[in-house]
């Protein structure tokens, strides 16, 4: 999931990076609406709209996961695992870096540029790194449900 991914996300809602949680749910409820399956007749008009159904509950639930609110929320949480939590494991896919902490916590840090996650992996300090150049640089969210789900 990389930058303009999320973009396209908020295209597809048609939301600005400001919106709500409220905003969010109102217009991911007009948009299945709109696009619900069962609305159409066509068998292939309903596949198409099977799919955006998919695509505009994958947006949701993605936009909601790192929208201001959300992170606001859970914001103590976060500062207590990157202050006082090593880590685990990172890795680097698609401009997004995942690292899980010893807390078993795991975050997602979007638009890491390739050359930061190097110079992370050079890092004598990988946290002491991560801690000074991501924790709060970058778009994140918490993938620790994610993970417990698979």
């Amino acid at each position: 999931m990389n930058t303009k991914k999320i973009a396209e996300y908020r295209a597809l809602l048609e939301v600005t990076k400001t919106a709500t949680l409220k905003e969010l749910k109102t217009i991911y409820r007009n948009c299945v609406k709109d696009c619900h399956p069962d609305k159409f007749t066509d068998e292939a008009e309903k596949l198409a709209a099977e799919e955006k159904s998919l695509l505009i509950i994958e947006a949701y639930h993605f936009l909601v996961s790192i929208a201001p609110e959300t992170l606001e929320k859970t914001k103590a949480a976060y500062t207590a695992t990157t202050t006082t939590s090593a880590i685990e494991d990172f890795y680097f896919e698609k401009g997004v870096l995942y690292v899980t902490f010893l807390d078993g916590s795991t975050y997602e840090y979007f638009g890491i540029p390739k050359n930061t996650y190097v110079k992370m992996i050079n890092a004598e300090s990988p946290s002491r790194f991560a801690r000074r150049h991501i924790y709060n640089q970058f778009l994140y969210r918490s993938a620790s449900k994610l993970v417990a789900a698979e």
